[in-house]
């Protein structure tokens, strides 16, 4: 094998240097393991809002079709546009959560590719960490605004009483 790589030029031998190196190979797994944490606890949080949007879009179809059928109260009817809002934050938390998972993985990448490569590309590295950052902490923030309007509950109609359950804390 190694005579097929010499055969290709110094690229290859020059490669083939670079990766033999144990002690280069130990330090970019032991830098990538932060990042590696990072896109598993994304994962966990993406998880959880998930389950959410799917419990808030399950919701929805059922009122829908109570409404279908003629069998809606008005709470439920109420209850709709407060459902899409939540949904929308939700669907905001998880389309930016996903692009922090998918820049922090460019991250681990980077930081791989840049012990074999001659220019220094930490420049890169950093910035797409920080880009990680500000997605996560978008996607967070649409996920707290959802779970806000979950605690909040649906706002009743003006000039109706407020049960239990609608009263502040």
């Amino acid at each position: 094998m190694f005579d097929l790589l010499s055969s290709g030029g110094s690229l290859a031998i020059e490669m083939l240097e670079r990766t033999a190196s144990t002690p280069r190979v130990q330090q970019m797994v032991q830098l990538s393991l932060a990042p590696a944490f990072l896109l598993g606890g994304i994962g966990a949080i993406m998880n959880v809002m998930m389950a959410r949007m799917i419990w808030i879009a399950e919701r929805i179809e059922r009122i829908e079709r109570r409404i279908e059928d003629g069998k809606a109260g008005d709470g439920e009817v109420r209850e709709l546009p407060w459902l899409g809002q939540r949904r929308r934050h939700a669907q905001k938390a998880v389309v930016f959560s996903t692009a922090s998972a998918a820049v922090i993985s460019v991250v681990i990448a980077l930081l791989f590719i840049s012990a074999y490569i001659e220019p220094q590309i930490g420049t890169i590295t950093a910035i797409a960490w920080v880009l990680t950052m500000v997605l996560l902490i978008i996607g967070l923030g649409f996920f707290l605004l959802e779970t806000r309007l979950a605690a909040r509950g649906v706002r009743p109609a003006r000039g109706t009483k407020r049960g239990p359950r609608d009263q502040r804390t």
